[in-house]
């Protein structure tokens, strides 16, 4: 049952929300200020500083409106990703991705020159991004609520119409109305410790659907990254230079092939450390890597090492749906939910329209996350405006799972905070091993998907402490919880190997699963197939 609205030290009334700071929530906090719309934008950590953008470099699916070229990066995960990508989405994405990035350089990032001395606008700099996205935020005359996680949706038979949250440096509750919502809260790496992943808990999905909102692609969940032992980097594709060895310096065979992530977690699994070494990579471009990824190579630097010419252990790192491609379903393209009012942009809202069950990390992830952001910002604005000047006076509840605790309860809150991280760490048991998650089968997602039914019977009735940091960790670990519920039973539904989807008592491809998978609900998880909207992209001369 629905809790009633209890109000904060703090109200404030905007046209539109934009929950989450990252790439996807500037620019639909940018998009729909743009649009004439007064924006609050709430983020969890300091909008242009957390999440996974900010501190990395990320290349960007950015194509020039060549008939050729654009057909060829269609064509250039598809078939990896299952074929579930649709024309008419990645040639929006293509297309708006290429007038975003233009218009970034026009606004002041510093995209550096190639060999021909034309702008480079493959690849972003995340620091600098993001501070410019920050700075643009700001001059869009968006309100700006940094450290100020959402703890719900606020409700009414019309649809969202707000949010209440905490801001977590002063313990005061805030509260703020608005005709439309965006979620832009990234995935979900179950705290894994990715670099910049870890205010990434799968918060959006469970707010999303405890007002009703469906996921899609919730089983393509299951990605890990190479990392080395010693760091939180996740740059995977500086691997694509590495061989793979035994500490003995003999080859790992397979490891550096497209299936190489499963050859080194089965070596792993068998209790072998795996190293590598970038000994692939060219002399005269070793120094160029190191500008383009400077904390790549910072955590080497610290331990003397040379990773182009020493070996160094590497480990698998879970990603969870930041690198995954599962997440809230849209229902059209201003990416609207199914829910009145709600919208859903980047990391937060699937992205199996542009890329299927499969992506690689930056790229696609990053163009989907500008264009996506813009988007719904668009149409956010667009709702508000058809709603009427009493939009954001609405009567409003809560729709959040758990129950209120007003007051603080200081003799209880640390036993409360060490049975949230006994509850996260019960869930990572579930999802971080690899013969778990990323070998699949009907009897282990059956034998987590008991004990997860456990862990979110637990915590369905536990009241969330607020306004305190103990209210955003024990939603973290409702939302870890839900997250890995849809995952492993969209997963279980799926018996096929298709994308990251990887089932051992399932090996191939099933002609006959060509769909998607719709999932949702709280108490009682339901998933359902959902048909692709197009036919197959065919490549020339191959029959439909």
């Amino acid at each position: 049952m629905a809790n009633s609205l209890v109000l904060g030290d703090i109200q404030l009334k905007a046209d539109v929300l934009v929950i989450g700071g990252g790439p996807a929530g500037t620019w639909a906090a940018i998009t729909a200020a743009s649009k004439g719309a007064k924006v609050i934008l709430a983020d969890k950590g300091y909008c242009g500083s957390s999440g996974a953008t900010a501190p990395s470099g990320t290349g960007v699916w950015y194509v020039k409106p060549d008939a050729r070229l654009r057909d060829e990066a269609k064509a250039s995960r598809y078939e990896m990703g299952g074929r579930l990508a649709e024309h008419r989405w990645m040639d929006r994405v293509l297309d708006r991705t290429f007038a975003n990035m233009n218009w970034l350089g026009e606004v002041g990032y510093p995209f550096p020159r190639d060999d021909q001395g034309e702008l480079y606008k493959k690849g972003l700099q995340g620091p600098e991004y993001m501070r410019l996205m920050r700075k643009l935020v700001k001059k869009a005359g968006v309100k700006i609520m940094d450290h100020s996680p959402v703890l719900e949706l606020l409700v009414d038979e019309h649809g969202v119409g707000g949010a209440s949250g905490v801001h977590i440096q002063t313990n005061e509750k805030w509260t703020v109305q608005a005709g439309a919502v965006v979620i832009a809260t990234g995935g979900c790496a179950f705290l894994s410790k990715a670099l910049g992943c870890n205010v990434l808990t799968g918060d959006g999905y469970l707010l999303a659907a405890e007002t009703g909102a469906e996921l899609s692609g919730m089983e393509f969940s299951n990605a890990y990254a190479i990392s080395p032992t010693f760091s939180s980097v996740t740059k995977t594709a500086y691997y694509s230079y590495a061989n793979f060895y035994y500490e003995d310096g003999t080859p790992v065979e397979g490891a550096g092939s497209k299936r190489g992530r499963s050859i080194i977690a089965r070596k792993l699994l068998e209790g072998r450390q795996v190293y590598a070494k970038l000994d692939q990579a060219p002399q005269d471009i070793q120094q160029l890597l190191r500008i383009n990824q400077t904390n790549f190579f910072l955590p080497f630097d610290r331990k003397g090492i040379n990773p182009f010419t020493d070996l160094f252990p590497v480990t698998l790192r879970l990603e969870g749906t930041v690198r995954g491609t599962g997440g809230i379903r849209i229902v059209d393209e201003s990416c609207a939910t199914s829910v009145p009012g709600l919208y859903a942009a980047g990391d937060a809202a699937t992205r199996e329209l542009i890329c299927g069950g499969f992506t690689g990390g930056g790229s696609h992830n990053a163009a989907w996350a500008m264009s996506s952001g813009s988007f719904a910002g668009e149409g956010a604005a667009a709702y508000v405006k058809k709603l009427g000047p009493h939009a954001a006076e609405r009567t409003l509840r809560s729709a959040s799972s758990a129950q209120h605790a007003t007051a603080i309860d200081q003799t209880g809150g640390l036993s409360t905070a060490n049975k949230t991280e006994e509850i996260i760490h019960a869930v990572q048991d579930e999802v971080a091993p690899y013969d778990k998650n990323l070998f699949r089968s009907a009897g282990n997602l059956q034998a987590s998907l008991q004990r997860l039914d456990e862990l979110w019977k637990e915590q369905r009735n536990r009241a969330v402490i607020e306004p305190s940091s103990l209210g955003m960790k024990s939603r973290e670990a409702m939302a870890m919880t839900a997250t890995a519920r849809w995952m492993y039973n969209s997963a279980l539904a799926r018996t096929e190997t298709r994308g990251m989807h990887k089932r051992e008592d399932y090996k191939s491809l099933d002609e006959n699963q060509h769909y998607r998978l719709v999932s949702g609900g709280l108490d009682h998880i339901w998933v359902k197939p959902e048909a692709v909207q197009e036919q197959a992209l065919v490549k020339e001369g191959e029959a439909v």
